[in-house]
């Protein structure tokens, strides 16, 4: 969607083994004696970070960084060069691919820096390898919430930047029209996730945002998801990523790639719209429009796309061999203070939503349908 009020969060994925090289935190600094005084007081040293790692697909493990202390703030690279405190911060996992070097160091309040965490992993996984999926996979019969290791919610009804009409509800949630008997989000025993928007009473409707901040997020490879959408006056369904940093930089530096995006009703041909933005170019500035073949539209099963690499972002439908949309920095150089933000180390999280209403699709009418629903087979992310 083109303007951030919605998300927070992250999660890496390294291919092989890791292998810790930094040392153990603690430690104090000097301190001395001054001639006929008081010892000085020592300053502390920040405990140092740790770096573990969790199997993932295909000899992929997912990185975790922690501090053993309240109140520290990780900085880290995956470079190998020495973290400092202009550094990325680290706010979740994150997913990378490769021969990796992740470097950690941690500062706490009143404390100096603690010494540098390492750990490198050094390995070669052929291109298009499958290194993480959500299958939306459901055998117990009845709906179930989506996997709380990947996915957690945007709730309320502040209008999210854009004057949304809509009360995003978590699973469970029971307030502001919101109901556990029909959930808005839900994994369905078909094996998809429905995204699902209502209208409980007049003037009032609910529906969901799922978002993988904090749980999981990646940098760079091939994103796929299979999914279709609902058209109609109004609804404003959405696939897409922000990046981590959105905890400290805020929106649009931390950079935002939207991969589905379209409202209202069918077009004739009908569309979709690729866009990326960061600072110095937001709105329309950075997209391009998709059209679909003769006799489709958006709401068909569509395979969606994103390429991401050093340097560029590229969208695709049905066909990853034939891209529609392919952005490059050099794009962003007409545009005033602009900053490419996708290539600065850091890994960005996955968004669904369903919104209704807001300023760029307008209100829902009287040839709206309620429920509407978007529905997502799944989630898949390779090498490049």
């Amino acid at each position: 969607m083109t303007t951030y009020f919605r998300a927070r969060t992250t999660a890496v994925v390294l291919a092989g083994a890791l292998m810790l090289t930094g040392c153990g935190g603690g430690g104090g600094g000097g301190g001395g004696l001054t001639s006929g005084g008081p010892s000085a007081p020592s300053t502390p040293q920040s405990a140092t970070p740790s770096i573990t790692s969790q199997a993932a697909l295909n000899s992929a493990v997912i990185v975790k960084l922690a501090s053993s202390e309240t109140g520290a703030v990780i900085y880290y690279t995956v470079d190998g060069t020495t973290p400092t405190t202009a550094s990325q911060v680290y706010q979740a996992p994150f997913l990378a691919a490769g021969t990796t070097t992740v470097k950690a160091m941690a500062v706490t309040p009143g404390a100096t820096a603690s010494t540098v965490q390492s750990s490198t992993v050094s390995s070669s996984i052929a291109s298009n390898t499958l290194v993480w999926a959500d299958e939306f996979s459901n055998s117990t019969g009845a709906a179930i919430a989506p996997d709380g290791n990947t996915w957690g919610y945007d709730t309320g009804n502040s209008g999210f930047g854009n004057h949304e009409l809509e009360n995003y509800c978590a699973w469970g949630a029971t307030s502001g029209g919101c109901d556990t008997a029909n959930p808005n989000a839900y994994v369905g025993t078909d094996g998809m996730l429905h995204v699902v928007a209502r209208k409980p009473s007049a003037g009032v409707y609910t529906s969901a945002r799922l978002k993988s901040q904090g749980r999981f997020s990646f940098q760079y490879g091939r994103l796929e998801f299979r999914a279709r959408v609902p058209e109609a006056q109004g609804l404003w369904p959405a696939v897409w990523t922000l990046g981590n940093s959105i905890a400290t930089v805020n929106w649009p530096a931390s950079g935002e790639q939207d991969i589905l995006e379209r409202v209202n009703a069918p077009l004739t041909p009908d569309v979709n719209f690729g866009s990326v933005h960061g600072t110095g170019f937001t709105g329309t500035n950075i997209g391009a429009t998709y059209s679909f073949p003769s006799g489709t539209t958006a709401a068909d099963w569509h395979v969606y796309g994103m390429i991401w690499k050093p340097g560029s972002v590229a969208y695709y439908i049905d066909n990853p061999a034939a891209p529609y949309a392919t952005f490059k920095t050099a794009d962003i150089a007409g545009f005033a203070g602009s900053v490419w933000p996708f290539d600065n180390g850091q890994s960005n999280f996955l968004l669904i939503n369903l919104a209704v209403g807001g300023d760029w699709p307008g209100a829902p009418d009287g040839t709206t349908p309620f429920p509407s629903q978007m529905d997502v087979d799944y989630i898949r992310l390779y090498t490049n």
